[in-house]
């Protein structure tokens, strides 16, 4: 049972780095840039920062399938299918994250080539093209992420493996943070605020896993 117990103190470690480098990729390197109106040259002069974000985000879909891989054994105890589909989720969602990052390196491109050649007028006219495009990946990124996470909470409720007043909120935070990514696609976006919910839960449930670990007695009543 103490391995149990690591499994949940790791799996909080790493869920805590896949929220703080979440936070890190969109608002510190990304946001204020790629989201910018003049993006066209001010990406150049952030092109470190733009290139770290990528690399920053290829390590943060990997850990999330390391995460579900972790998760495996524990989740298979309780459903195969639940198990496996938080995996499935995970390598799609790697999927997307390497989609946007096309985008994000897209626009990096265009960027560097716009100031190296003085302002070309031929590479202004792809400025609204290139922008929509990673406006487009980004956002069926997020609404991809929304799918496992939601498995996540959902099996944690499921079956008790933390306190569910944890797993209800994020069930919760979850489905607010997928209906805005979707009124977003439609051009409908309510509010950013509408995803404070999810930040707070993706802060909390690492926390609480890192300090109790799973719900010892479910474990070990699914073990006899």
């Amino acid at each position: 049972m103490k391995s149990n117990q690591k499994i949940g103190r790791i799996t909080g470690v790493l869920l805590l780095f896949v929220f703080i480098s979440g936070i890190t990729i969109f608002q510190v390197l990304q946001g204020a840039v790629l989201f910018s109106e003049d993006f066209i040259t001010i990406t150049s002069e952030n092109s470190n920062k733009i290139i770290s974000s990528t690399l920053l985000g290829i390590i943060n879909g990997i850990v999330s399938i390391v995460i579900a891989t972790i998760l495996l054994p524990i989740f298979k105890r309780h459903s195969s299918n639940l198990a496996y589909l938080y995996i499935a989720f995970c390598i799609l969602n790697f999927i997307a994250i390497m989609i946007d990052n096309m985008s994000v390196v897209s626009m990096l491109e265009l960027s560097n080539e716009y100031v190296k050649n003085g302002n070309d007028s031929s590479l202004k006219i792809l400025e609204t093209f290139v922008y929509q495009k990673h406006r487009w990946t980004h956002y069926f990124y997020l609404l991809i992420s929304c799918f496992p996470v939601f498995i996540l909470y959902y099996t944690l409720y499921l079956y008790k493996l933390v306190p569910r007043i944890l797993s209800i909120f994020g069930i919760f935070a979850v489905l607010i943070m997928f209906i805005e990514e979707l009124l977003s696609i439609f051009g409908h976006g309510i509010s950013m605020n509408m995803l404070l919910p999810m930040a707070l839960i993706q802060l909390t449930l690492p926390l609480w896993l890192i300090f109790k670990g799973f719900n010892q007695s479910v474990l070990e009543t699914k073990m006899k």
